[in-house]
């Protein structure tokens, strides 16, 4: 039992070390999609050659988090394994069974909390508090482009099955009344930039926004049907106050 619990420790340091690095290098100016998959591909040495790949190796702060994920990630594994194997080889053949279930019961139950969006929208707040307190991490490259000073700032928005915004155009949903500028949409793993107000949103999709750091947040939380319209009338209006 202490070696199976020795393994999920690890695991978890495991997903929670990716899941700073992913914020650490989204702050250099990767999107969080690229950032994700460079901080994962890192750290289980898969040494994927792209041209993403190419843009994080190039950059100083970026080559620097990706050495330390090579150098984790190569300490977790050979943890992780003998964890394992001490976990598998004590004890008789009876009891593997119930080593087996737990050990599965214990990796779905961290898959669930790693694909949980409040657990990641609580993750994320605490990492970059930490990180702007902690680190001198330099800003987005594109933030003096888009003078994102004050409450205004950059954020992907990943659209799930139940949100406000799935099931419907870009033209219905309005943003722009609203304040909030429809960047660019992912779908199926292709990037539109600047798409036009016939597009349609589908839960999987991920949109890249513009808007007050507010307003984004309280986007991602606005459910489907009237209490969504009602909220997105009210954030309409308020714009209308502002501007």
């Amino acid at each position: 039992m202490i070696a199976i619990g020795s393994l999920l420790l690890v695991v978890t340091i495991s997903l929670l070390v990716t899941r700073v690095a992913t914020e650490t290098l989204t702050a250099t100016g990767l999107s969080r999609e690229v950032a994700r998959f460079q901080a994962r591909s890192a750290f289980t040495g898969a040494g994927f050659t792209t041209t993403e790949s190419e843009t994080v190796v190039n950059h100083p702060v970026r080559r620097r988090i990706v050495m330390g994920l090579m150098l984790l990630g190569n300490a977790g594994l050979v943890a992780g394994v003998s964890s394992l194997m001490i976990g598998f080889t004590r004890g008789d053949r009876e009891h593997a069974g119930i080593k087996l279930a737990e050990l599965l019961a214990g990796l779905l139950a961290l898959v669930w909390v790693s694909r949980s969006k409040r657990v990641d929208r609580w993750l994320t707040r605490r990492i970059r508090a930490m990180l702007a307190r902690y680190t001198d991490v330099p800003r987005r490259d594109h933030a003096d482009l888009l003078q994102l000073a004050g409450d205004y700032a950059v954020a992907e928005l990943r659209v799930e099955q139940g949100d406000w915004t799935a099931g419907r155009t870009l033209a219905e949903l309005a943003l722009r009344d609203e304040g909030i500028a429809v960047l660019g949409l992912t779908h199926d793993g292709v990037y539109h930039g600047t798409p036009y107000g016939r597009t349609r949103v589908e839960p999987g999709d991920t949109l890249v926004l513009y808007g007050r750091g507010g307003d984004l947040e309280e986007l991602d939380r606005r459910p489907a049907g009237p209490a969504g319209d009602r909220a997105h009338a009210e954030s309409v209006e308020q714009a209308q106050g502002r501007y």
